[in-house]
Formats: C-alpha cells, sequence, structure tokens
C-alpha cells in the first residue's frame, strides 16, 4: 500500500495524544501524578494539541474534503466513521476536565475517566480501520489491534514522564514508560515475525477462479501506464529496504528511548529532562517509520489482477 504521509502523522500524532490523554484521565484522579493545575495545563495541552494536528492532517488524504462531514454518518457499519464519531465526543469529557483541573484546581474523576475511555475506544477504531481490512491480510489479522493500543501507550508514556520531569519527577511514571516500551517492542516483533512467516492467503489461481486449470500467470498488463490501484495499492518495498527500516524503527524508537528512561531513575536535573525529552523524541520517530512500514509492506489482494502472484 502507498505510505501516505498525511495518515502516517495522523496515527502517529493522534497515538501519542490519545496515550498521553488516557494516561492522565487516569493517574490524575488517583494522585500517580501531580495535581498543580499548571501540570494539568501543560499536559493537556500537548495531548490535545498532538489529538488535533493528526486528526487536521488526515484530512489531506480525502479525495473531497468538503464532504468529510458525511464520515460521520455511516457509524453503524464503518469503522472509519466510527474512529471520527468518537474522536469528536472524546473532546467533551476531556475539555471538561481541563477546565475543571487548570480553571478550578480540581480534578474530576468522571471526566478523567470519559476521557481515558473516549482515547482508548478512538484508538482501537483506528487500528479496526485496518484490521477489518480482508482483502490486506498483513492488516487482518490479530496483532493490528494490540498493535495500535500499545504504540498509543508507549509514546503518551513517554511524553508523560518528559512532562513531569519539569514539573517534579515521579520514577513510577519512567518505570511505566520502560515497560510500555517493552511492551511495544515485544508486539512489534511479533507483528513482523507473524507476517514474514504467515502463508498467502489468496492467489492468482485463486482470485481468477482458474486454478483447476493449472498455474495463472499475466499475459498482457491491462494498462499501458500505471493508474490509481497500482499507485495506491500496488506500493512495493524491497526486502533489504525493510529490513533496514526494521532495525531504525526498534534502535531509535524502541531500544535507546527504553535506555534512556533510565536515566531519571539515575539522575535528577538537566541530565534527567535532556534524556526524558529525547527519549520521547526518538520513540516518536521510531513509531512514524514503523507506521510507514506498517503501510508500505501490505498487499492488497486486487494486485493479483496486475501480476502479482500471491498475497
Amino acid at each position: 500500500m502507498h505510505p501516505s504521509l498525511s495518515v502516517i502523522f495522523f496515527t502517529t500524532a493522534s497515538g501519542a495524544g490519545y496515550g498521553l490523554l488516557a494516561l492522565l484521565g487516569v493517574f490524575a484522579p488517583l494522585g500517580v501524578v501531580s495535581r498543580d493545575p499548571l501540570f494539568g495545563f501543560a499536559a493537556l495541552a500537548l495531548a490535545l494539541a498532538a489529538i488535533t494536528a493528526g486528526l487536521l492532517s488526515s484530512m489531506f488524504h480525502l479525495g473531497q474534503k468538503q464532504r468529510a462531514w458525511r464520515a460521520f454518518s455511516q457509524w453503524r457499519t464503518s469503522w472509519l466513521s466510527r474512529e471520527g464519531v468518537a474522536s469528536v465526543v472524546t473532546y467533551i469529557p476531556a475539555g471538561l476536565f481541563g477546565l475543571a483541573w487548570v480553571f478550578l484546581g480540581t480534578v474530576s474523576p468522571a471526566a478523567g475517566v470519559l476521557a481515558a475511555l473516549g482515547a482508548v475506544v478512538t484508538v482501537f477504531c483506528t487500528a479496526m480501520i485496518y484490521r477489518s481490512l480482508k482483502p490486506v491480510p498483513r492488516w487482518h489479522n490479530r496483532w493490528v489491534v494490540p498493535n495500535y493500543l500499545a504504540l498509543a501507550l508507549m509514546s503518551g508514556a513517554l511524553w508523560l514522564a518528559f512532562v513531569l520531569q519539569i514539573f517534579g519527577a515521579r520514577p513510577a511514571i519512567n518505570g511505566l514508560a520502560i515497560a510500555a516500551v517493552v511492551l511495544a517492542a515485544v508486539l512489534k516483533l511479533a507483528y513482523w515475525r507473524f507476517i514474514d512467516a504467515a502463508p498467502a492467503t489468496s492467489t492468482a489461481e485463486s482470485a481468477t477462479g482458474l486454478g483447476a486449470i493449472g498455474k495463472v500467470r499475466l499475459f498482457e498488463a491491462p494498462h499501458t501506464s500505471e493508474n490509481y490501484l497500482l499507485k495506491e495499492m500496488g506500493f512495493q518495498i524491497a526486502r533489504k529496504h525493510a529490513t533496514r527500516l526494521r532495525r531504525i524503527a526498534l534502535g531509535l524508537g524502541f531500544a535507546l528511548p527504553c535506555l534512556l528512561s533510565f536515566v531519571p531513575l539515575l539522575s535528577t536535573g538537566g541530565p534527567a529532562l535532556a534524556a526524558t525529552f529525547v527519549a520521547a523524541a526518538l520513540g516518536t520517530f521510531g513509531i512514524f517509520v514503523e507506521r510507514w512500514l506498517f503501510f508500505a509492506e501490505a498487499q492488497h489482494a486486487v494486485t493479483l489482477y496486475y501480476g502479482r502472484d500471491a498475497v
């Protein structure tokens, strides 16, 4: 599949924002993080800014942007529509949670839990957009949803650790960031192992229904030049490039953030603050690379009609 930068930025930014919002919604009422209104303003502003930037960027992938509102009407059958509805609805408890915390100095458990729930549901809906697509076997599997949720938790925890480092370190959050990075890395490796080993679910023979006759091969290209389907769904990446990008994602996006998250547990001040910021930035960059690969390595069954042997 063609990796669209707007969609990649959307899933990366909104995932980090929703992960941070979910953690704030749960931890603030429990007193795990600071209840300082200034901290609440900084953390919630970061979360909502990332969410909003991600949602706005997703519109750049639409062919008819003025019709974007129509997506909200199909929530009964479309995960894309459900994602849109959930994303908008989540702003309500998140806004109430922020207003009470920042301006009234009161942390509302009800608003916090609802905001956290809305964040989780939105990320789940985003993952299900891809999980539900049977023509794309590398998306239609049990590893996609856990990966989306784990990456949101990871990026949210890393940015929460950074903001907390400014207002007063909380070792428990640094420990959570380490655990979240490890969990996300394990799930990502499991996903890659699955798609590398999974047998093809469709072949040119099964797609055309001519398998009983024998091997099916393309006699002549259906088009003299590349068309929309080939541009969007026939994107291919060389295995050597995919392997290199996987290593970059693992090294910069998972291994280094995990190691850097130990620094605040061993030191304070400037080194700890710098380490948490670099960890969050590298983790976000690693997820961006991982998201690019998520699209680039996917193969749509329609390409079987354009010369691909199996997907």
